[in-house]
């Protein structure tokens, strides 16, 4: 039987432009069948643009913007790739505290493509078992992580996959990492301020 989600939110963190839209779309999706509600955060209000590679795709409304918002107020989150979106983001303080909320909260982070650059930034991946677009895999191990080349891998609650390919199995554990809910493990590799503060 499929993990279920009632009850549950889940925010989609992406910049205001150049997120992937499949990596963006296809999540939401599997969160929305298995009764999630999933809510589109952005460092701004207002239209999100989104990418097919390095074509501009659909546009999409965010619900609500970084500062407004906290690990408390949801039960997961996703990190969808592209190239431009992460790099963006990582820019942004509030959207890396945002992030780092979550390992200290001890919640589901999920994170596909390019997307675990924001894990990098955050500094959760020390020790963790990990994958990403094969171009992040230096940066990765440069920050302390495990990485291997597979279409899923799953780390106490942190779920990471390498491209659209893999989105099934990706989404598939995505869900059933935020039905299973807090993973005690999450916490090891947050900040000890966060986890003070958040």
């Amino acid at each position: 039987m499929a993990a279920s989600l009632d009850g549950l939110r889940v925010a989609f963190l992406v910049a205001p432009e150049g997120v992937e839209q499949v990596e963006l779309t296809e999540p939401w999706r599997a969160v929305g069948e298995a009764g999630g509600q999933a809510e589109l955060v952005s460092v701004s209000s207002g239209p999100v643009q989104a990418f097919n590679h390095l074509d501009k795709a659909d546009t999409f409304t965010v619900d609500r913007t970084v500062d407004r918002v906290g690990a408390a107020d949801y039960d997961g989150l996703v990190l969808p790739g592209g190239v431009a979106n992460p790099d963006a983001l990582r820019r942004y303080p509030e959207a890396v505290r945002f992030v780092g909320g979550f390992f200290a909260a001890q919640k589901p982070v999920a994170a596909i493509c390019h997307a675990p650059w924001m894990l990098i930034e955050a500094d959760v991946v020390r020790g963790r078992n990990v994958t990403s677009y094969p171009s992040l895999a230096t940066d990765l191990r440069n920050a302390g992580a495990n990485w291997t080349d597979e279409q899923v891998v799953v780390d106490s609650g942190l779920v990471t996959s390498r491209t659209p390919d893999d989105l099934n199995a990706f989404c598939a554990k995505l869900v059933e990492e935020v039905a299973e809910g807090k993973h005690r493990a999450q916490a090891r590799s947050a900040h000890r301020e966060e986890a003070e503060t958040g």
